[in-house]
């Protein structure tokens, strides 16, 4: 059985990885877009970024582990289409035959449209090696930064600038930074963090144009204010990337629309990481995280060689801005209260519930309170919120609940 995986990101090389370990002894071809080997990308907005890591300890694996593992790796190597009745995939002027075929294609961010400056030269986004390396020659002490977008993203990106010594104003146009993926609470807290620092917060702003004939000189602000820039990052999400499967006639819903074991629409093709969408509860979901790309594609794996095994997402995540480490567990969808431990000394946590039933906790510079809070939503159980808001009750305690 020959599998062949697009896609070389952190999902595509737990695919390849995990066929191996389970003893498949058919071809596996690993194709990806970049030249760079797979990758891991949460460094490339954080320690890359503020140079504090070289480009080879990026790298997932060493190029002896391919070799050894006879995983024929095909870097710099776009896929034109994917033929779902021949079973093969085009690249370049060769066609690779499948019997079972992997989309772990990841996602692509959002651009800036054109019509409003978009195309400027000193304009970019953060998602992949290539994207860090062309912005990185920017970041020099005293220089003017704009940052479209108030996510998480764009925040990691307003630390390292702040921290080399950049003048940085981050713009959001909902009414508070984070608004999307988290609580008032933890919009505060990285508010207050950043304007300590130095990073000038614009919320309830949106972007009218950026300024500028070749290259971004500044930009004009929704209320008509300008402000200059001498580059601007912009941070305003992702989408999935689903274009090849599109074309191959794959059912798309909020991504690549897949089962419980990871199928897609297509008997022979399996989709993981930030590109598909699973069933979860009573509807779909699809995370974009370090820890579901490589989850999901460990079963996807695993179902290939006939496990059977239902994807159980396990949702975590986390940022490091500063001197502060983001650790999120669970998903806060559908929240209506916010029980607060701390702060206790650097660390404080927000614990969201549903009613009485704990969802999430954002867990600033306090892992115990992350872990404690994981282990009860992977259990189904819920902390009593007066247990979690006393500090003189041990964090380890509220498991016996």
């Amino acid at each position: 059985m020959d599998v062949v995986v697009i896609g070389a990101g952190q999902a595509g090389a737990a695919v390849v990885a995990k066929l191996r370990a389970l003893g498949h002894d058919g071809g596996i071809t690993l194709i990806g877009e970049e030249t760079a080997p797979p990758y891991q990308r949460p460094p490339l907005s954080k320690a890359y970024l503020l140079g504090e890591m070289e480009a080879e300890r990026l790298w997932l694996r060493s190029a002896e582990f391919y070799e050894e593992n006879k995983i024929d790796l095909r870097m710099g190597k776009p896929v034109q289409s994917i033929d779902p009745i021949r079973k093969t995939v085009t690249v370049g002027l060769e066609d690779i035959a499948y019997d079972q075929l992997v989309l772990a294609t990841g996602s692509t961010p959002r651009k800036l449209p054109a019509a409003i400056g978009g195309g400027l030269g000193g304009v970019y986004t953060v998602r992949n090696l290539q994207d860090v390396d062309a912005m990185q020659p920017e970041f020099k002490a005293g220089r003017r930064l704009v940052i479209v977008g108030g996510g998480y993203i764009g925040l990691e990106a307003a630390a390292v600038a702040s921290k080399l010594g950049l003048d940085v104003t981050v713009l959001e146009m909902a009414p508070r930074i984070l608004q999307r993926v988290a609580a008032p609470e933890t919009s505060d807290f990285f508010r207050a963090l950043h304007q300590a620092h130095g990073v000038k917060i614009l919320e309830s702003t949106g972007l009218d144009r950026l300024l500028g004939d070749s290259h971004v000189t500044g930009v004009r602000l929704s209320d008509g204010r300008e402000l200059p820039a001498d580059f601007v990052i912009a941070g305003v999400g992702i989408v999935p990337a689903t274009n090849l499967a599109e074309q191959a006639g794959l059912e798309i819903e909020n991504g690549i629309k897949t089962g419980p074991l990871g199928r897609t629409s297509d008997p022979s093709i399996w989709a993981a990481g930030d590109c598909a969408s699973f069933p979860y509860g009573e509807g779909r979901l699809r995370l974009e995280s370090v820890g579901n790309a490589i989850d999901q594609a460990e079963v996807v794996a695993e179902n290939i060689m006939g496990a059977n095994k239902p994807y159980e997402a396990k949702p975590w995540f986390w940022s490091d801005q500063y001197d502060c480490k983001l650790q999120i567990a669970g998903l806060n969808t559908g929240y209506d209260n916010i029980v607060t431990r701390g702060p206790e000394g650097e660390a404080v946590s927000f614990w969201y519930y549903n009613g009485d039933r704990l969802l999430a906790v954002d867990a600033m510079n306090d892992p115990r309170a992350y872990m404690v809070g994981k282990r009860l939503i992977e259990n189904g159980k819920s902390a009593a919120k007066s247990a979690v808001s006393d500090l003189s009750v041990v964090l380890k305690d509220l498991l016996k609940a």
